[in-house]
């Protein structure tokens, strides 16, 4: 026979089971409503930070633009100081290379003022002499020295001015080259996005770097760099103007020098050439008298010897006359016309004797005065040959070296054989 199985525990009445149930929708109903109060909080709340984000992303990609734009016009204002500190270096180079060729042919001047100076001191004797082209040589030498010590002095100068420009130019190269390396930087934090790759949570992203600056640090050393570039290329301006009016005023006074030089040189030259010719119309005076004195000493010994011959016939005579006998011994006219002749020879023959002296003395200071004469135009011959020679030398100031042909003057080819050939007798 079948038994009702009947379950063991507490039984709830129906009040308690409508009871429960009506609790059970009335919690459903306030948990829905409580979820949809946090859904629209949810949702409001996406839409203001949706909002929020997107226009902070779009202020920082604005900010981000602006600070490009920024950094790019420094770098194109670095880019144009730097062509042009670029050019001012090159245009520094160049004066400074001109300057150091101006320094450079002041030796071959300086070379030939001591050379003319050193071939002068061959002078002899009298035409040892401090005339103006030894005065204008030495203020030729002291030209050059001075133009020497000025150009060097600029080449120092423009030395240590490119080494400003080129240590500003390091300065605006770091700066420009730190510029591009932000700008790259900037560049690629603009293009990235959600979707770029390699973006992930760093380490403490809101730190503050060390050695970072502030925005109006940054600006003052970008316009130091530029205003320092600025005052150097403007100090190298000025001296470069300053150097290439140097190189200028040097040469036109070392030209200045040069044409008094040679104007004086060449006054001198023919001052000696007017003594020397003097000289050569002198000699030959000279030795025309010398012949004329030495026929006349000729003529005055022959009549000497022949007022002798006289003097003794005279004195024969009365010697003889004085062999007379007894009163044939008178003193006759003859007698004192012979006394009188011998008294006539023997002061003839003392004048003849005088003036023969005379003339021996005469013939003396003809050869001594002619070799004086000689002498000295040996010293003037010398002295045109020097002379020449520092003109000839002197042509190297004025003719490309390449182009120079020492010049065969004849007077100097003439004395220079005679001189050789000892025609003119030097003391």
């Amino acid at each position: 026979m079948a038994t009702l199985s009947v379950k063991s525990g507490q039984r709830f009445t129906l009040p308690d089971w409508h009871t429960n149930s009506h609790l059970i929708s009335a919690d459903a109903e306030h948990q829905r409503s409580a979820s949809h109060q946090v859904r629209q909080e949810a949702q409001a709340l996406r839409n203001e930070t949706n909002n929020q984000t997107k226009w902070d992303e779009h202020d920082n990609r604005t900010r981000l633009a602006e600070r490009i734009s920024s950094v790019n016009r420094w770098k194109e204002t670095l880019d144009k100081c730097l062509a042009d500190i670029d050019a001012e270096i090159d245009a520094l180079a160049k004066v400074k290379e001109a300057a150091e060729r101006a320094l450079q042919a002041k030796n071959l001047p300086l070379d030939v003022s001591i050379e003319c100076l050193t071939l002068r001191e061959s002078r002899r004797a009298i035409d040892v002499v401090r005339d103006p082209v030894e005065e204008e040589l030495h203020k030729e030498v002291k030209v050059i020295d001075n133009a020497k010590r000025e150009l060097q002095q600029r080449v120092n100068d423009v030395f240590e001015q490119l080494c400003l420009l080129q240590e500003a130019r390091q300065q605006l190269s770091c700066d420009h080259r730190r510029k591009m390396e932000a700008l790259e930087i900037d560049r690629m934090c603009l293009s990235l996005n959600v979707n770029s790759p390699n973006i992930s949570f760093k380490v403490n992203p809101t730190r503050v770097p060390d050695g970072s600056t502030a925005l109006d640090e940054w600006e003052q050393n970008s316009q130091c760099n530029k205003e320092h570039a600025e005052a150097e290329m403007k100090a190298s301006t000025e001296l470069r103007e300053a150097t290439v009016l140097a190189i200028a005023q040097t040469n036109n006074e070392l030209e200045a020098q040069r044409v008094a030089t040679e104007f004086a040189l060449r006054k001198r030259i023919r001052d000696l050439q007017r003594a020397y010719d003097e000289l050569k119309w002198q000699e030959q005076n000279t030795l025309e008298e010398i012949a004329e004195m030495e026929e006349e000493i000729r003529r005055l010994e022959e009549d000497l010897q022949r007022k002798t011959q006289d003097l003794k016939v005279a004195h024969t005579r009365l010697e003889t006359r004085t062999y007379r006998p007894n009163m044939e011994l008178c003193r006759d006219q003859v007698q004192y016309g012979l006394t009188d002749e011998v008294h006539q020879l023997e002061g003839t023959i003392r004048a003849l004797k005088e003036k023969l002296a005379e003339s021996q003395g005469a013939l003396d200071a003809l050869y001594r005065q002619l070799h004086r004469i000689q002498t000295d135009a040996g010293y003037k011959a010398n002295s045109l040959v020097l002379d020449n020679k520092c003109m000839d030398s002197r042509r190297k100031l004025v003719v490309p070296a390449e182009k120079f042909v020492p010049e065969v003057d004849a007077f100097n080819w003439t004395t220079n054989r005679a001189l050789e050939n000892g025609q003119l007798e030097l003391a």
